[in-house]
C-alpha cells in the first residue's frame, strides 16, 4: 500500500495553485456516504448546497470539474448537469480511462489535475494527480494516501473547503506573477 507524505502549506499552494481540473467522487465526497433507498428501489442522496456553488465558482474562474463515480445516480447526473458540469463519469469502477478521456479533451497533465476522493477506488488516481485530497471522514486508508484532508465531512462542505483552497492559491500565484513582471506602461 503506498503512504503518501503530506505536503507542507508551501508546497500545498504550488500544487493547488497549477490546478486546471478538480476531479470528484460522488459517494462519500459530494454525499454522506448513504443511500436512502425507496420500495421502488429508486435512491436519493443529500447534497451539500455550497460544495455545488464551489464547484460552479471554480468552473467560473477557469478551472474545469470532472466528475467520476464508481456507481451510477440518475438523481445525480441531474444534480451535477444543473451545475454545469460536462466532464461527468458514472458506474465507473475503474476511474482511470475517464481520468485520461478529461486529460485528452483539456490538454492537461496529471499535475494540472486534483482528485477529491475517500476510499480505495480512487487511489489510482491519488497515485496519478498532482494533488491527492480527500475527507475528514474518509476511510483510514484514504485519510493516510491523501496529500491534504479536509476538516470537513463528505457531503458537509469538503468540496467547498478545497475550492476555496484551490482559487486562493491560484489568486496567489496570479498576483506574485503580476508583482514580479516589469511595468512597461
Amino acid at each position: 500500500m503506498n503512504q503518501t507524505t503530506k505536503l507542507d502549506a508551501s508546497q500545498l499552494r504550488q500544487r493547488a495553485a497549477n490546478i486546471r481540473c478538480l476531479f470528484v467522487d460522488i459517494d462519500g465526497v459530494m454525499t454522506d456516504c448513504k443511500l436512502y433507498i425507496a420500495a421502488d428501489g429508486s435512491e436519493l442522496k443529500a447534497v451539500n448546497v455550497r460544495d455545488g456553488l464551489g464547484m460552479k465558482m471554480l468552473r467560473q474562474s477557469g478551472v474545469e470539474v470532472a466528475v467520476i463515480s464508481g456507481r451510477p445516480s440518475a438523481a445525480m447526473q441531474k444534480r451535477l448537469e444543473s451545475l454545469g458540469i460536462v466532464h461527468i463519469f458514472l458506474d465507473q469502477q475503474d476511474k482511470i480511462p475517464a481520468y485520461e478521456a478529461v486529460q485528452s479533451a483539456l490538454n492537461i497533465a496529471d499535475a494540472q489535475c486534483a482528485h477529491i476522493g475517500d476510499d480505495v477506488l480512487d487511489f489510482p488516481l491519488f497515485d496519478r494527480v498532482g494533488l491527492s485530497m480527500t475527507v475528514a471522514d474518509a476511510h483510514p486508508s484514504a485519510l493516510q494516501r491523501a496529500q491534504w484532508v479536509s476538516r470537513y465531512r463528505g457531503g458537509d462542505g469538503a468540496i467547498r473547503e478545497a475550492v476555496d483552497l484551490i482559487m486562493a492559491a491560484r489568486a496567489g500565484a496570479s498576483a506574485a506573477q503580476e508583482a514580479t513582471e516589469p511595468d512597461i506602461g
